[in-house]
């Protein structure tokens, strides 16, 4: 049973045959996230839910994600945050290496800045167990941050890494169009 498993996450890691549904739960940000965005820009509007899918892969729950935002999020300028619940255990470094993976698709070619990021994702990244929550926050021009639902794990302040991470869920060359339509509102849930 244990290889089954090892071998269905590899294969949901690495396949592009993923499904979605619709109707994610809506719930709060958890308020190590709320707090910290409150200091750094104090003068933001409350963030709401944008958006929110459920990635599946055959009939299989993956995880839950969903979009916070101030507003209608025209670009990276404003504050933002991405929560992913995962419904299976996976690997930090697996996850790592699959972003790095997509962030390639989305056109990305410095090999030396993806080799540099893979180091700082398989750093920061946990293995993940069935409910854990993976939280990146964005805040322009300053920094990314890695929370868990309970504290911040970490914070990198290159922005070009922040802009390749996120871009994995929200840029048009998205290998998800499905999922990013709906983080942004674009597709009704």
């Amino acid at each position: 049973m244990k290889l089954f498993n090892c071998s269905l996450q590899l294969l949901l890691l690495a396949s592009g045959l993923v499904f979605f549904s619709p109707s994610v739960p809506a719930q709060s940000l958890p308020e190590p996230v709320s707090k910290a965005i409150s200091a750094d820009v104090p003068n933001l509007p409350g963030l709401t839910k944008r958006g929110d899918a459920t990635m599946r892969f055959f009939g299989l729950k993956v995880y839950d994600v969903r979009l916070w935002t101030a507003g209608k999020m025209q670009s990276y300028s404003e504050p933002f945050v991405l929560e992913l619940v995962y419904d299976m255990s996976l690997k930090g470094k697996d996850i790592a290496e699959r972003s790095i993976t997509e962030m390639r698709k989305q056109g990305f070619q410095d090999e030396a800045k993806l080799t540099r990021w893979l180091q700082v994702m398989t750093r920061i990244f946990p293995d993940i167990k069935k409910g854990d929550t993976l939280i990146g926050v964005s805040i322009p021009g300053k920094e990314i941050r890695f929370y868990t639902r309970e504290k911040l794990i970490a914070a990198e302040s290159d922005i070009e890494f922040a802009r390749a991470f996120f871009d994995i869920w929200l840029s048009e060359k998205s290998s998800e169009p499905t999922l990013r339509k709906r983080l942004l509102g674009l597709e009704p849930q």
